[in-house]
């Protein structure tokens, strides 16, 4: 199975069911981000500090793998130039869909976010990359195309899961056990049973990877980074009463 491929049609149907993450901004909150106030999340809940994003009027600004007429339509009402590039043609309609309606230039990608070769080193001030990464099987191309295509100086603005929601049995009927039953690394095509995929695949689901935090934080790292500000948010996980599932790093290239 080609799952980036795979991937790519299940969240065309997330956009035909209304996932939250595919539904565009309101002219409302284009209008505040024009006169200045503004937000956006890298995590379900918590907005990104502003002070995690330096100038923004005039940055040159990737949002990777963050479609979905949301974030790259805030950030350039906000007054940043900015470029999209997502791997699901329907999330980059919503993203269309929005500088059409308000005027607002978005230069959009259809691609893989490890694939950023169309652009050239040193593009952008800032890659902003809220929690995508689930859906790669390798996080390496990742950090390293997000460092070559930065500018010195430039900052990685990423989110993504903890690795701990992968280790449980998701099943409804065992939520309330929370039964242990896989590793980390976590991948849907290998992990599960071919009963649970086939299952997956058959509701149109997502396959996800769950990355160890050495992938996740040491893999920035490795690639040059230098990670200089972090918080946890919550997601819709049963642990999330526990611990929360979700966090994000700002990284800087120096």
């Amino acid at each position: 199975m080609n799952v980036p491929d795979y991937n790519r049609d299940a969240w065309d149907r997330q956009v035909a069911r209304g996932n939250k993450w595919t539904v565009p901004v309101s002219p409302d909150i284009i209008s505040a981000a024009r006169r200045g106030r503004w937000s956006v999340v890298l995590t379900p809940q918590k907005p990104v500090p502003r002070e995690w994003f330096g100038r923004i009027e005039g940055a040159r600004v990737l949002c990777l793998a963050s479609g979905g007429g949301q974030q790259g339509p805030v950030l350039a009402a906000a007054g940043a130039r900015v470029a999209v590039l997502d791997n699901s043609p329907a999330q980059l309609a919503r993203d269309r869909s929005v500088a059409e309606r308000e005027g607002l230039k978005l230069d959009l990608h259809l691609g893989e976010m490890t694939d950023l070769s169309r652009f050239d080193d040193g593009s952008f001030d800032l890659v902003f990359h809220p929690v995508a990464n689930c859906y790669i099987a390798d996080l390496k191309p990742l950090w390293r195309e997000a460092y070559r295509v930065l500018a010195q100086g430039g900052r990685l603005l990423a989110g993504f899961t903890n690795p701990l929601v992968y280790i449980f049995d998701d099943d409804e009927a065992v939520r309330s056990e929370l039964r242990v039953r896989f590793k980390i690394p976590y991948a849907d095509p290998t992990s599960r049973p071919p009963d649970d995929l086939i299952r997956l695949i058959e509701a149109g689901e997502t396959l996800q990877f769950g990355h160890s935090l050495a992938d996740q934080i040491g893999g920035q790292l490795e690639a040059g980074f230098s990670i200089t500000a972090f918080f946890e948010d919550n997601g819709d996980s049963v642990l999330d009463a526990f611990i929360p599932t979700q966090m994000a790093t700002l990284a800087l290239k120096s």
